[in-house]
């Protein structure tokens, strides 16, 4: 004789714990959902979207701040953005942002002269500036902010350089030793002043320096040349190749050395 309940029993059985494991499903929160104190806990990065010339380049930087390790709420700032760039909008960020895109620095510097002073004392007094490729060129001088320890120059066309042209590529560098891959269009080189206390994260092919962070009062200054926060939809629109694969580990170095102390 079997041990089994009879079919109907077992049938009824199945039934009532199906039911009871979908009502506990549907009782818990979703995974994904991140809790709204988690999210107003994540400090604030300000990211520039004005006027600039590239639609995507801000959003892409965006996406790169929240999924960082150090989790990062993102608002955009300039004009059209509706938010202005000054030291009351700053004081409630640990990260500003002046991403790539632009091909006329006097044009995008008339619409950030007037918040220069205001970044460069928020800076000065803890804050944390990232450029990146034209916003790299933008922490140099005349015109810029003047935020890093020494100035810029274009890698394209100088001695030495490896991209002969103004091209969307992918370049080599030296990051901490090692040889990486990133994707590049005409980023600066920075020219350091003798003995400046700068850390020279990468160099390029020449020996130039790539990417740089730097302090600046009791704040920090990043920038880079060649763009670490490049996915693989920029890769894909322009026919590249990443031989080390498409990774955003060198960003998320370039970020955290940023905002550290």
């Amino acid at each position: 004789m079997s041990g089994r309940p009879p079919v109907r029993r077992r049938l009824l059985c199945a039934l009532l714990s199906a039911a009871a494991l979908l009502a506990a499903a549907c009782s818990q929160p979703e995974a994904e959902a991140e809790p709204p104190a988690r999210r107003a806990e994540a400090p604030l990065a300000l990211v520039y979207n004005g006027p600039q010339g590239c639609a995507d380049c801000a959003s892409a930087v965006a996406d790169l701040l929240r999924g960082a390790p150090q989790h990062y709420r993102v608002e955009y700032v300039g004009p059209g953005t509706g938010k202005p760039l000054t030291a009351a909008v700053l004081a409630e960020a640990r990260l500003y942002v002046q991403p790539g895109g632009g091909q006329d620095l006097d044009r995008t510097w008339r619409d950030l002269a007037g918040s220069a002073d205001a970044v460069r004392d928020w800076v000065r007094g803890g804050g944390s500036y990232l450029g990146l490729c034209f916003g790299g060129y933008l922490a140099g001088r005349d015109p810029g902010f003047g935020l890093v320890p020494g100035d810029t120059h274009g890698y394209v066309g100088s001695p030495g350089a490896t991209v002969p042209d103004e091209r969307d590529t992918v370049i080599e560098v030296s990051w901490r030793g090692r040889q990486r891959h990133m994707y590049f269009q005409d980023g600066p080189a920075f020219r350091l002043d003798e003995g400046a206390a700068a850390t020279v994260l990468a160099t390029y092919p020449n020996g130039a320096a790539a990417v740089v962070v730097a302090p600046y009062g009791k704040g920090r200054v990043g920038v880079s040349g060649p763009h670490p926060e490049a996915d693989a939809s920029w890769y894909d629109e322009k026919g590249l190749t990443n031989p080390d694969g498409v990774r955003l580990d060198l960003a998320y170095e370039l970020i955290q050395a940023t905002v550290s102390r």
